[in-house]
């Protein structure tokens, strides 16, 4: 089982709007030891986003959604949900106490819609104004807003998956060597990639430009135990050739 994420809206998508999304996920499963399996960027499209969830419910993987669950025309997430797992729509009753409870006399159908959910799905709570997101088929379905996403995305990882926090043996070192070229550390990659093929090793290369430095970003991913011996031995290759490095944070 993995963890994946959609991420929906035509404005991202457009340019309009830069998500925000996709880096706050890997933060909050990062902290847990948890990490991103894969992610799509979907359009403000029933037909489309019900092709994507018919894919994404056939993984088995845990997936949040962000966006396209109010009730105006241009939210479409509800609709598609219920379309891909073949089920009604009904208003969900835990939300509906809610959302009544939160605007009392002035309760319409239209508020009410926002608890609309495909049937048998249950409620994820929001802190920040109270109306809730929604779970069905280990699918996490939260509004676009961050403020409102983060922390319900932080509940259902404290909630439903604490078993699974730090249970893999798994770590992610690296360091910043400064005036590197990614071509004179080829050889070095390649005994380190023979030496340990249980790890995986990253190059990520940082140009000159104005007053930036020029850097190989440089690290191994892997069990801690491995990781630490494969960065110790290029540590010392490093030192040996001459350059200078920091840790990478």
């Amino acid at each position: 089982m993995g963890f994946g994420a959609i991420i929906i809206g035509d404005e991202i998508l457009s340019g309009r709007r830069q998500d925000k999304h996709l880096a706050k996920l890997i933060e909050l499963l990062g902290e847990r030891g948890l990490k991103l399996s894969w992610v799509r960027y979907v359009t403000d499209s029933r037909p489309f986003l019900v092709k994507t969830l018919n894919e994404t419910l056939t993984t088995g993987d845990v997936v949040f959604s962000f966006g396209g669950i109010g009730a105006t025309p241009d939210d479409h997430t509800r609709q598609a949900a219920a379309e891909a797992l073949g089920l009604p729509l009904e208003l969900q009753p835990e939300a509906e106490a809610i959302i009544r409870g939160k605007f009392g006399d002035e309760i319409t159908g239209h508020r009410l819609q926002m608890g609309v959910y495909p049937a048998g799905a249950a409620i994820i709570p929001n802190p920040y104004n109270q109306i809730p997101g929604f779970s069905i088929a280990k699918h996490y379905f939260v509004p676009g807003f961050p403020v409102m996403a983060w922390p319900m995305v932080a509940s259902v990882l404290d909630t439903h998956y604490a078993e699974l926090f730090h249970a893999e043996d798994y770590v992610e070192q690296a360091v910043t060597v400064w005036e590197a070229y990614e071509g004179h550390l080829i050889d070095l990659m390649e005994r380190i990639t023979a030496d340990y093929p249980d790890l995986s090793l990253f190059s990520l290369p940082t140009f000159a430009e104005a007053d930036r430095r020029r850097s190989v970003e440089l690290g191994v991913k892997g069990t801690a135990a491995r990781v630490a011996a494969a960065m110790a031995e290029i540590t010392a290759e490093l030192g040996r050739r001459g350059y200078t490095w920091d840790d990478k944070a």
